[in-house]
C-alpha cells in the first residue's frame, strides 16, 4: 500500500511537470513565431521557425506525449476512471483534440514555415494551445459539473507497477526524445496497451484509495 501511494503520488508530479512543460512551451512558441511574423528582417524569421521547431521536436511534443500518457494511466487506474465525471471527460476530450492538432496540423506547419516564414495562424494556434491546457488545471483544481448522468463512481485502485511503469515510461520517453530530435513515445504506447489491457483486474471496486488525475 505504502508502495502504491508513492508510485501514484510520483505519477501525479510526472503528470503536472509534463503538463506545466507543454503549456510553458506552447507560450514559448507563441512568442517565437509571432516575434519572427512581426519582424522584416529575413534572419530573425528564419532564427524564429528554426527554434519554434527545436522547440516543438525536443519539448513540446514529448511534453505532450507523457501529459496525455499519465493522464490517461491515472484514469484508468484510479476510481475516477474516463467517463464518470464531467471534469475528467472533458479533459480527456481537450487532450484528444490537442494532440491531433499537435501531431497533423501545427507540426506540419512548423515544418513549412522554415520556408515561407511564421503565419498568424501558427501564432494564434499555439496561444489557444496554452489556454486550453491552462483551462484543464483549472478542471483538475476545481472539478466542476459533477458525475455524468448514469455514470456512479466506481472502480478499483491499480497495483504499484502500473504507476512505477508509467513514471519510468514517461521519463524515458522525454529522455529518448532530447536525444534524438524528436518524439518517439513506443514505451509510453507499449505500456498504455499492456496497462489498459490488465485493468480489469482492479475494476472490481475494492481496494479504493483516493487519488485525483490531476
Amino acid at each position: 500500500m505504502r508502495d502504491r501511494k508513492r508510485w501514484r503520488q510520483l505519477t501525479v508530479w510526472l503528470h503536472v511537470l509534463s503538463s506545466a512543460g507543454w503549456m510553458a512551451q506552447a507560450m514559448a512558441l507563441c512568442v517565437m513565431l509571432a516575434t519572427g511574423l512581426a519582424s522584416d528582417d529575413p534572419a530573425v524569421r528564419t532564427a524564429s521557425t528554426a527554434m519554434s521547431l527545436a522547440t516543438d521536436g525536443r519539448l513540446l511534443a514529448p511534453m505532450a506525449g507523457v501529459s496525455a500518457f499519465t493522464g490517461i494511466v491515472l484514469s484508468a487506474a484510479t476510481p475516477w476512471g474516463f467517463f464518470r465525471h464531467w471534469w475528467v471527460l472533458t479533459k480527456f476530450a481537450i487532450t484528444l483534440v490537442q494532440l491531433y492538432a499537435g501531431i497533423f496540423l501545427l507540426s506540419p506547419q512548423l515544418a513549412e514555415s522554415a520556408v515561407t516564414g511564421p503565419a498568424p495562424a501558427q501564432v494564434a494556434g499555439t496561444a489557444l494551445m496554452a489556454s486550453a491546457i491552462a483551462f484543464q488545471g483549472w478542471l483538475s483544481i476545481a472539478k466542476p459539473w459533477g458525475t455524468v448522468r448514469g455514470r456512479r463512481r466506481g472502480g478499483g485502485t491499480a497495483p504499484a507497477w502500473v504507476f512505477a511503469a508509467a513514471v519510468t515510461g514517461g521519463l524515458l520517453d522525454l529522455l529518448l526524445a532530447l536525444i534524438l530530435g524528436h518524439p518517439a513515445p513506443l514505451l509510453s504506447i507499449v505500456l498504455l496497451v499492456v496497462i489498459l489491457a490488465a485493468r480489469r483486474g482492479w475494476t472490481d471496486g475494492r481496494d479504493r484509495v483516493p487519488g485525483s488525475p490531476l
